[in-house]
């Protein structure tokens, strides 16, 4: 990516630096080279040298890391059934829309993101298009095609229609396909590999939130292939066992982490494994599915889905264990552009605080990406990726839903979106 070569201060503002440390309320922060040179209060900072010198006025507003979109699908425009999924666009036009759909994450506040599954790998060159600069969005990384075992939540095609399903994920049966899987991934060249080791509340008839879809062996086939080449690995995880077997075999993540026992959490927080339990989805499941034909018998999954995984979530928390926040944005009832929900959920509805639910959207987000060295932090020597907002975040986390209380999207040191970038 380009960094901003011009000098750049931002003032007059609440700094929160998601490292621990308290906000400070009259707050500095400078930028050379895209990189952050101080961090700390108005009274305290250096001079700044240069005549050229961006000045940036916060307002009396908050000043935070960049967002981090842990489970962001680029490829998903408007689902509202399986087919949307997979077959109804060929991919020239999937490949336009996710480029939109990126463009939209930046624009709200979310200057990383982790892909949580692709069609036909598109996240892959998308990521490649962001950091050339040739669309805009957040710096991304990719997984591309899901695995997921025959017969199990993804393989929703029949095959009476003779038309398969890659494009979207590949297909297992047993640890040796597993590992090709694998292998067909690491040439596609990602960085993480997305898994379906459970069902889900969607699919009630056959691969339910309580079902396996992938046994043991497959799962751990996975891990050793994917960690031979340095890459990770994580999984849409409901059901208790398919938790438990995929931290045995050695997952680096768990997305959703939704039914969870005393034994199965005990051994999440030994292995210090983050998950992302993607919940105001399931809100929207549950609040808007009757408007696009959803059964009662999936919103009834969906609420059991969402109250198990506000436990799960809250006890994480509560007994020292990490969250990511994002998740399955691009449904007709829970579309792009919404990311921010996630946040105010989880201080309304969840209880967490609104600094533990930025940490988890900031620090967190890095460290599951495997970038905290570089970002998720307000800190000397990190990359300039910082969110300006009108208005106290702390005090009122759902001032991040609107982008037009977004003053600046900075990433890079450069204003790539927020009403500062609009009135140039």
């Amino acid at each position: 990516m380009i960094y901003n070569s011009t000098p750049t201060v931002i003032r007059n503002g609440t700094i929160f630096t998601s490292n621990g440390n308290d906000p400070h309320g009259d707050g500095e922060l400078h930028i050379v080279d895209g990189t952050i040179t101080y961090v700390g209060s108005t009274h305290h900072a250096p001079a700044v040298q240069g005549s050229n010198t961006l000045v940036i006025d916060a307002k009396g507003g908050t000043i935070l890391p960049g967002l981090v979109e842990a489970h962001f699908h680029a490829t998903y425009f408007n689902v509202e059934t399986l087919e949307d999924l997979d077959i109804k666009y060929p991919v020239e036009y999937v490949t336009l829309l996710a480029s939109q759909n990126a463009a939209c994450a930046l624009e709200h506040g979310y200057t990383s993101a982790r892909s949580g599954g692709s069609l036909f790998n598109i996240d892959v060159w998308l990521k490649k298009a962001i950091s050339e600069e040739v669309v805009r969005g957040p710096r991304l990384t990719a997984s591309g095609r899901e695995i997921c075992g025959v017969g199990g939540l993804m393989d929703w095609n029949p095959d009476y229609r003779k038309i398969g399903m890659d494009g979207l994920v590949l297909l297992v049966n047993g640890p040796s396909e597993a590992t090709a899987a694998v292998r067909k991934l690491v040439k596609d060249g990602v960085e993480w590999i997305k898994t379906y080791p459970t069902g889900d509340a969607a699919s009630p008839d056959m691969n339910d939130h309580h079902t396996l879809c992938m046994t043991f062996d497959e799962m751990q086939a996975v891990v050793t292939t994917a960690h031979n080449h340095n890459l990770k690995v994580t999984g849409h995880c409901r059901a208790t066992k398919g938790i438990r077997n995929a931290l045995l075999a050695g997952f680096d993540s768990i997305e959703h982490g939704t039914f969870m026992d005393d034994e199965t959490m005990e051994l999440l927080l030994e292995r210090d494994v983050p998950v992302v339990p993607a919940l105001y989805f399931e809100k929207a499941s549950i609040l808007h599915g009757p408007e696009f034909g959803m059964s009662q018998q999936v919103i009834d999954g969906h609420q059991e889905t969402l109250d198990a995984g506000t436990l799960s979530a809250q006890r994480i928390i509560r007994e020292g264990g990490r969250l990511g926040l994002g998740g399955d944005y691009g449904f007709a009832w829970n579309p792009h552009g919404d990311y921010a929900k996630e946040l105010t959920f989880f201080v309304e509805h969840v209880g967490l605080t609104a600094k533990e639910t930025l940490i988890c959207a900031t620090r967190t987000g890095a460290e599951i990406i495997g970038v905290q060295d570089k970002l998720g932090t307000l800190e000397t020597g990190k990359i300039a990726d910082i969110l300006v907002v009108a208005g106290d975040v702390l005090d009122d986390i759902s001032l991040i839903e609107d982008k037009q209380n977004l003053l600046a999207v900075i990433q890079n040191g450069i204003i790539k979106a927020g009403t500062l970038f609009n009135s140039n």
